[in-house]
């Protein structure tokens, strides 16, 4: 068992090992990035936490004497080890794919036709897109989740990507120019939602109604537009994912919700990998907000 409180301190652990491997105090102080005074002082702690002479200066050259061989042989064991497990741990994190999940309805609405530019731009990068209304794990099954929110996730780092209102939206053929569009109208028609979400049912929460007519149908999101479209139903959705059908008229807009959070790129606090470093800049350069 190791015992951690007799190790000396590991930067000098660091610099004497520099020091045996380089031909002077100079150049080791060049591999570590210190001054060569720096290497000598380091050197003179370890000699006093060992109470052992590690380095012979009674030439002039600096020699190391028989313990400080042993003690640099070890060092050059172990810190190789290091070394290799490092490069391994990181070129295996690096060659696995990037993860990310999100709702079905913004993969579709927002992400997946975006994509094919971070593709091309990050050729070496394999994606696997999980559109899912199931809160994933970060670290085990996720690298990258966009959550809708107020950036708030315990143990995560939350950076705003899209802040957009919150529409209720309908197809003509359901809601016809000059029909009634207050609520207690509108309670009494068809009403969809994306399966795992409750959008719709804290918008009419919101505005102090409940549903009076077939109830709440819930499907993916990837069907949910394609439904409203048809005519089957309203919704409540971000209105980045209906602008072009609004402006083609094949939706219309029925109230808007400004005072709504947003969407946030959520990833584990702490360094990212490379590939997760890049997407997230590339995400926040593509919603404007880098």
């Amino acid at each position: 068992m190791i015992n951690w409180r007799n190790l000396p301190p590991l930067s000098a652990l660091r610099a004497f090992s520099a020091f045996a491997a380089a031909e002077s105090l100079e150049q080791a102080g060049a591999r570590i990035g210190v001054t060569h005074a720096a290497v000598s002082q380091q050197i003179r702690a370890l000699e006093a936490h060992l109470g052992l002479s590690l380095v012979d200066r009674r030439g002039k050259r600096l020699m190391l004497t028989p313990a400080g061989q042993q003690l640099a042989a070890a060092l050059t064991d172990g810190f190789g080890q290091i070394a290799r497990t490092i490069v391994e741990l990181t070129d295996r994190d690096a060659a696995q794919p990037l993860r990310i999940t999100t709702t079905d309805a913004f993969a579709g609405g927002w992400l997946l036709g975006r994509l094919q530019d971070f593709r091309s731009r990050h050729p070496g990068i394999d994606l696997v897109l999980d559109p899912s209304p199931d809160l994933r794990e970060l670290g085990t099954q996720a690298d990258v989740a966009i959550r809708f929110g107020k950036g708030h996730w315990p143990g995560t780092d939350a950076q705003l990507l899209l802040r957009t209102p919150v529409v209720l939206v309908a197809s003509p053929r359901l809601v016809a120019p000059g029909a009634a569009t207050d609520m207690a109208a509108l309670a009494k028609l068809p009403w969809l939602q994306e399966i795992g979400t409750s959008e719709a049912t804290a918008y009419m929460d919101r505005h102090g109604v409940a549903p009076q007519g077939p109830g709440f149908l819930s499907l993916p999101g990837s069907l949910l537009l394609d439904a409203v479209r048809d005519g089957q139903g309203l919704t409540v959705i971000a209105r980045v994912f209906v602008e072009a059908d609004l402006a083609a008229g094949r939706l219309r807009l029925l109230h808007e919700d400004s005072e709504r959070d947003g969407y946030f790129l959520v990833t584990r606090q702490g360094s990212r990998r490379p590939a997760v470093a890049a997407f997230c800049k590339w995400a926040l350069q593509q919603a404007g907000s880098a």
